[in-house]
């Protein structure tokens, strides 16, 4: 494990800090993200701040820095401003009924305190995109679902309440993906990442994602649910009273599970998931409270970026103090 180099992840900062400073991470981004493509994996990158994990990687994710601010306080208004081309900066203000998924072009960053119900988000084909700050709540479909080869997308500081499939869903050849400091209050299906045995054609070698300074609530599965992407990186994260299972590793996906906090929680991480075959699961440093010891086997790839790893026995008061949407 390397240590970052600068400053801990503990707390993402905002997007962005001012017009200035936009405006240089777009001119110094947009020959980053043009160089970035599937080969290789390990380019220059930049990033926004706070960002860590395999969104810093492929060229890095900086969402919609350097474009206009829009506000937004409507689906027209919503989709409109995230499908329009070129950079934005899309601030969701009160809340927002969506009647169906609305698809989020690239170099977007969505955020602002705003509160998404009905239904959610969908990339498709999307990168370098940035979810952060929204609470999302009653979805028909997924709140947040990211497919089809989309690249370098950062979903974090959001809070997700009860809807009907999941809170975010990866797949379809996605890869190098960020999903920090959420908090998933008594969801189902809360995260799934490659969405069905017979994709691994366009899954392999890809899927590659990392979860870290989650809040797990009370929620039943998926905390993830992992199909083969390796290594998938788990580390950092609070479960909570999770009362299917917390982390599965299923055909031939590599997961590292490092560094949590399982508290109530009798399945924390196993191999294998329904009629899925196992993947390998490597777990290491967690802490367990009141919990089962978990599964797993196998050797998982190696972790390509820099990252701090806060003690297993602090991540409790660590996310509980600064997961989701209110504490970005």
């Amino acid at each position: 494990m390397r240590t970052e180099p600068t400053a801990r992840h503990r707390r993402s900062l905002p997007v962005l800090i001012g017009a200035s400073l936009a405006a240089a991470t777009l001119t110094l981004g947009a020959g980053a993200i043009a160089n970035a493509g599937p080969a290789p994996d390990r380019v220059e990158a930049l990033n926004a701040p706070g960002l860590v994990g395999w969104a810093t990687e492929n060229g890095g994710t900086t969402g919609g820095a350097g474009g206009p601010t829009v506000t937004v306080t409507d689906e027209a208004g919503l989709a409109d401003a995230v499908q329009q081309d070129g950079p934005a900066i899309v601030q969701v203000s009160g809340t927002i009924n969506l009647s169906g998924m609305v698809r989020v072009g690239s170099d977007k960053t969505i955020t602002g305190g705003g509160t998404i119900t009905g239904n959610g988000f969908t990339l498709r084909e999307s990168h370098n995109v940035i979810i952060q700050g929204l609470y999302f709540d009653d979805w028909d479909d997924d709140a947040i679902n990211v497919e089809t080869e989309s690249t370098n997308v950062w979903i974090d500081h959001n809070t997700f309440g009860v809807g009907y499939d999941g809170a975010v869903d990866v797949k379809r050849g996605s890869d190098f993906v960020t999903i920090s400091w959420n908090h998933v209050r008594g969801h189902n299906k809360t995260m799934l990442l490659g969405h069905s045995d017979d994709n691994g054609s366009q899954d392999i070698g890809h899927l590659r994602v990392s979860y870290h300074h989650n809040w797990f609530d009370g929620t039943e599965q998926r905390n993830p649910r992992v199909r083969f992407g390796n290594p998938v990186h788990v580390f950092n994260n609070y479960y909570a009273s999770v009362d299917g299972y917390g982390v599965a590793s299923t055909e031939d996906a590599g997961v590292l599970v490092e560094g949590n906090f399982f508290e109530d929680t009798d399945d924390p991480f196993h191999l294998g998931e329904g009629s899925s075959g196992p993947g390998t699961l490597v777990a290491r440093d967690n802490h367990f409270v009141n919990s089962g010891d978990g599964e797993q086997g196998g050797s998982v790839a190696s972790i390509p970026y820099a990252y701090t790893l806060d003690p297993a026995a602090d991540v409790k008061s660590i996310v509980t103090s600064g997961a989701g949407a209110a504490n970005l």
